[in-house]
């Protein structure tokens, strides 16, 4: 395959997944089309979490990153001839499809891939991987599944917690590496934010339930901050409590600040706690006071490298942070580049 082939498949992905969203289904496509609609509700099934709003939400979001020009833009630096190697992608599940940048990456640069999914999401990244090799076959030989124990590969991408993340730089360290941790996302509060910015904000906390990084867990807000507007922005998003898991989520921890005489802000469906820690529990919404901008921005920067979206006027704007184009890598670490570079250090 020639790169522009590569480019092209997505490209075409891209097309499919506007069609099946605007139902404007080619008529040789409609069995497609059908069998990604059975697989939103498999998802779900597999994984409680996956309701299929959010999943949709992930696929709509992928097809944004997939503009023919950006991807024309986003793949200048991978050369015609690429001596391939195989690159293990060992995905996290947190949220829908998470890994799909990741193999989009791998792909896209010649590489070999080697996929090692997670048990919570199994159902979707199959789909869309025949899927291109439907587009084009050459990817055919360019792809592999993994069960059980990895091996026969050259270099490995690898998601996880920090203490998966400590196995993992064990276990990889004499290959070529990406190795991702914990990170959470903040939201500056400067005071004079609308409802309907807040409105947007409720995008950022609840999508996917809060389950991933880039979901704001924690907001930084002026001392003496009244929550008034913010609680009214965000009143739409009450839906979240009629899934179990995050139902369940919220109910305990009320019950255990209750108990533990703790105090907090609730609305029924979300907790506010001050905190200085980070990385709040799905429910639960942490903030904490600063009492000028030089104070804001040493904490913004203190924790740098535990933050992977910071929200707000000036930073990601409301309601954005879900939304990464193609060139925004996890962590900072330019995936692309270590791909490019990978026939040379191996």
């Amino acid at each position: 395959m020639t790169k522009q082939q590569r480019i092209g498949a997505f490209v075409r992905l891209k097309a499919f997944l506007d069609r099946h969203f605007s139902k404007t289904f080619l008529n040789e496509e409609t069995q497609l089309h059908e069998g990604l609609n059975a697989l939103l509700d498999t998802a779900f099934t597999y994984n409680g979490w996956f309701s299929r709003n959010f999943t949709e939400e992930a696929l709509k979001n992928i097809a944004l990153m997939l503009d023919e020009k950006e991807l024309d833009v986003f793949c200048k630096p991978i050369p015609e001839n690429v001596e391939a190697k195989r690159v293990a992608v060992i995905c996290a599940g947190n949220i829908p499809l998470v890994c799909f940048h990741d193999v989009m990456c791998v792909l896209l640069s010649g590489h070999q891939l080697i996929v090692k999914m997670s048990e919570d999401d199994k159902v979707l990244l199959p789909f869309f991987l025949k899927l291109l090799v439907h587009y084009e076959p050459g990817f055919d030989e360019k792809i592999r599944f993994a069960h059980g124990r990895l091996s026969e590969f050259d270099a490995v991408i690898a998601t996880g917690s920090n203490n998966t993340a400590k196995h993992f730089e064990f276990y990889f360290s004499k290959y070529p590496n990406i190795i991702r941790k914990n990170r959470s996302s903040v939201a500056v509060i400067n005071g004079d934010e609308t409802t309907a910015d807040f409105q947007e904000l409720g995008k950022d906390i609840f999508t996917y339930y809060g389950l991933g990084c880039r979901n704001v867990g924690k907001l930084l807000v002026p001392k003496g901050y009244q929550f008034d507007a913010f609680f009214e922005g965000i009143y739409g998003f009450g839906e979240v409590a009629n899934n179990n898991k995050y139902g369940n989520n919220y109910d305990y921890h009320r019950s255990l600040y209750l108990l533990e005489s703790l105090p907090f802000l609730d609305n029924n469906f979300l907790i506010l706690k001050e905190s200085r820690d980070l990385h709040s529990p799905i429910s639960v919404l942490f903030y904490q006071e600063y009492e000028n901008q030089q104070e804001l921005e040493a904490y913004l920067e203190t924790n740098r490298d535990s933050l992977q979206c910071v929200v707000g006027k000036g930073h990601i704007p409301f309601g954005c942070s879900q939304k990464p184009v193609i060139s925004e890598f996890a962590d900072g670490v330019n995936t692309l580049d270590f791909l490019v570079h990978l026939s040379r250090s191996v």
